[in-house]
């Protein structure tokens, strides 16, 4: 399935172009296109799937093929069955009242949902399938084309993608651009649609600012501290599990993944142990272990052992849950999960998303005291909290705002195919998945069509204005 691209400036322009070019000429895009589209990426994910979660695992040094095929292949596929199944029930055009005095004038109104046309997709690397074909998903149900950017980090990830792409779409329909920073910049600078970012918070202002250039809208997933306030009244041995299990995942490199613990002074001795305990029956080795996800590179690796270093020299006590650090692990960018407890707010672990394998867990005296520095903070993209106290429950709920959030649990809700996934403030904007993902990619068009009859002027609505219309719209400037 092979179309010559016109000559751009860039391969990603070149494709830009020609998808753009595609799309004006298909007019209307029907459901059956759409769904087509759908399952030929749901048929592409089946096929490819070993030889995707292979490349992943190299790109990671070891991560575990059933890890990727749950979280990236299964995770896409659930966004993809979604969409596939639900489209015809989200693009009809929807009535809409004419406004007085419209209606008297015999007059209809509606809101049709249209593509915007090409949207750029640019993935990560802790997820480089998932963030790529899960807004994939929204893309194609609201009827538009797309060209996909996966992370450098992951390179055999990506050219197993673009190979499976190759096979299964044309290029003016779906395409994959590879290449390193300079690529990704030239990709943020294009007239897109519509732009979709996953990663940091700090690039993702970057990819704003490019996009201002030609006024794209832009979705970004970006991430934050997200933090895990354990109440009172909760099961300490229950929240402990599901905290280690969340923070396994991925060895931590995950958006959700919990950063930063709360719990009452009184309980939090019992919370660390109750961590090690939990962890350590999860992995109860690191070196060696199949089932611990390395670190993806030693840039990233380096990072995160100097957050707890850091935290470490300025006097924060250091726990181990699991094994103890060993240089066998280290070599393989395996570690415990270290417990970095009350670190300085100006220590590095206190201030940046960790985004591996530690934790800060702090006390407090109150849950208000808690959710004040929250608020005071960024907004993350997603809270937890645990507890039995439905009341409490209610309360840190009005009183915080996040992307997303689990109660008694961690890292669920972006599960939900049918609830919007997406942050707020600095941990994004817009969402995908489900209704809301097909609204973020449709246009909302809005139309007014006039009645047969026009009576304007015989009411002296026209010019010259009388003074019997002028008594008519005092009358009509009511409270």
């Amino acid at each position: 399935m092979t179309t010559s691209l016109a000559p751009c400036s860039t391969p990603t322009a070149a494709l830009l172009a020609a998808q753009q070019a595609a799309f004006r000429a298909e007019g209307p895009v029907s459901a059956a296109t759409r769904q087509a589209r759908l399952q030929r990426a749901i048929d592409m994910l089946v096929q490819h799937c070993d030889a995707l979660c292979q490349a992943m695992g190299e790109d990671f040094g070891g991560r575990a093929a059933v890890f990727s095929m749950m979280n990236d292949v299964a995770g896409s596929l659930g966004s993809l069955k979604h969409a596939r199944d639900h489209l015809t029930e989200w693009m009809p055009d929807q009535p809409r009242p004419s406004v007085s005095p419209f209606d008297n004038f015999g007059a209809t109104a509606w809101v049709k949902y249209q593509p915007k046309g090409v949207v750029g997709i640019i993935g990560t690397w802790n997820a480089p399938v998932f963030t790529l074909l899960s807004p994939l998903a929204s893309v194609f149900a609201a009827g538009n084309r797309a060209v996909l950017k996966p992370s450098e980090i992951a390179p055999r990830t990506a050219e197993a993608l673009a190979r499976a792409v190759a096979e299964f779409f044309a290029p003016e329909e779906l395409a994959v651009v590879t290449g390193g920073p300079d690529v990704a910049a030239d990709f943020s600078r294009q007239p897109w649609n519509h732009l979709v970012f996953t990663g940091s918070t700090a690039v993702g202002k970057r990819i704003m600012q490019a996009a201002a250039e030609h006024l794209v809208p832009v979705t970004l997933e970006l991430g934050g501290k997200s933090p895990v306030l354990v109440g009172q009244s909760a099961d300490i041995a229950n929240a402990a599990e599901r905290i280690a299990v969340g923070k396994g995942l991925n060895s931590g490199q995950l958006c959700v993944a919990p950063d930063t613990v709360w719990v009452h002074e009184t309980q939090a001795d019992a919370l660390i142990e109750a961590l090690q305990s939990a962890y350590a029956g999860l992995f109860p080795t690191i070196a060696g272990n199949p089932d611990v996800t390395p670190v993806v590179n030693t840039q990233h690796f380096a990072r995160v052992e100097s957050y707890v270093a850091d935290a470490g020299a300025r006097g924060a006590r250091v726990v181990m849950a699991g094994d103890w650090p060993s240089a066998e692990g280290a070599a393989q960018r395996r570690m415990p999960l270290r417990i970095v407890v009350n670190p300085p707010a100006d220590s590095e672990i206190a201030q940046h998303e960790i985004f591996g394998p530690a934790l800060v867990l702090r006390t407090y005296r109150a849950l208000s005291d808690a959710v004040a520095e929250l608020n005071a903070g960024e907004r993350p993209l997603a809270l937890y909290y645990f507890g039995s106290d439905a009341t409490e429950q209610q309360w840190v709920l009005d009183h915080t705002l996040s992307g997303g959030v689990s109660v008694n649990d961690v890292v669920m809700h972006p599960a939900l195919h049918d609830a919007p996934f997406g942050g707020v403030g600095a941990s994004g904007m817009g969402h995908y998945h489900g209704h809301e993902g097909f609204l973020e990619f449709s246009h909302a068009r809005s139309i007014y069509s006039a009645g047969s009859h026009d009576p304007r002027r015989e009411w002296g609505m026209l010019p010259p204005y009388t003074e019997q219309f002028a008594q008519m719209v005092r009358g009509a400037i009511t409270p």
